[in-house]
């Protein structure tokens, strides 16, 4: 007997409208109506994780390029950030007299460093969240998110716009304004007066 050959013969071709099997144990039962919704509309922990993951890889490649580019460099005169206005920077201690030359040179390239960081770990807040365009919000939430940069928690308010816009709202709707004093945060703000 030929082993290419089959001793059973090939099914019959269908036919047009007539019904066809349904084996109900090969198809999983369906998601309840809530778990299904869910799955539309909110995002999976699992693409949240990749995207993370991405952005990390993204960052150890970013260093890994910096690595490589600080060995190879060997030229030191050409600087993408004024030395003179670093050197003014530095010299604003009253206690810095003297600037070797190749300090202002060694800031610039750190700071250069610095700008590349915040602006890949902003871009990839901006990336979640759907977008092309780096906004101040997304280096805001780098920065919030990076225990590293926690110094400039400070410097770079996060919800600034959003905090201008609501208040104008609540003004416009006829909400109170927070009593002097207490913060524009506390949910008691309105109902208690701090005696003065």
């Amino acid at each position: 007997m030929d082993p290419t050959k089959s001793s059973t013969p090939p099914p019959p071709p269908p036919v047009m409208g007539a019904p066809v099997g349904f084996p109900p144990a090969a198809y999983p039962p369906p998601p309840p109506a809530a778990a299904y919704a869910q799955q539309l509309y909110a995002p999976p922990a699992a693409a949240a994780a990749q995207q993370a993951a991405a952005a990390q890889q993204q960052l150890q490649m970013f260093w890994a390029e910096q690595y490589r580019e600080i060995e190879a460099t060997t030229d030191f005169k050409n600087h993408n950030l004024p030395l003179a206005r670093i050197k003014k920077i530095m010299k604003a201690d009253e206690d810095v007299r003297m600037i070797a030359a190749e300090a202002p040179v060694v800031f610039a390239r750190a700071c250069e460093m610095f700008i590349l960081e915040l602006t890949h770990r902003g871009w990839a807040h901006a990336e979640e969240n759907k977008r092309r365009t780096l906004q101040k919000s997304d280096i805001a939430a780098a920065i919030a998110r990076t225990e590293v940069f926690d110094f400039l928690v400070d410097i770079v308010p996060r919800d600034d716009a959003k905090d201008a816009d609501a208040a104008a709202a609540a003004a416009a709707a006829g909400i109170p304004r927070p009593a002097a004093g207490v913060p524009a945060t506390d949910p008691l703000a309105y109902y208690y007066v701090p005696q003065q």
